[in-house]
């Protein structure tokens, strides 16, 4: 199985709920890639693999984790000249709501 041909930089981002929101700071325009485990897997073999992300031109960016899961992050210069630099910061969307159980009130008759 071949690798790809080009550097990059990998973040195994872990289990992540949904909705968490991913911000990505780079130093250049470079390709950024937003895969769960299967696609990442591809992506290290060269096979077509999906992804969320492209071509940053600005920075920071954010992407949103769609679904809950175990995801990583690529930051990569295919295409591009050069080297960016990368740092990624997770931004946890607001914790779900606590359910409380309601105090039952029983009157006896």
């Amino acid at each position: 199985m071949s690798k790809p041909t080009f550097r990059y930089s990998h973040y195994d981002l872990n289990e992540q709920r949904a909705g968490t929101v991913i911000e990505i700071t780079l130093s250049a325009v470079a390709n950024v890639r937003l895969m769960n485990s299967s696609n990442f897997e591809r992506f290290t073999e060269t096979l077509k693999h999906q992804f969320l992300g492209g071509v940053a031109k600005k920075s920071p960016i954010r992407l949103s984790i769609p679904e809950t899961g175990h995801w990583h992050l690529i930051v990569d210069m295919e295409g591009h000249n050069g080297l960016a630099e990368s740092s990624v910061k997770m931004i946890d969307k607001a914790p779900a709501p606590r359910i409380q159980k309601a105090a039952e009130n029983v009157t006896a008759r």
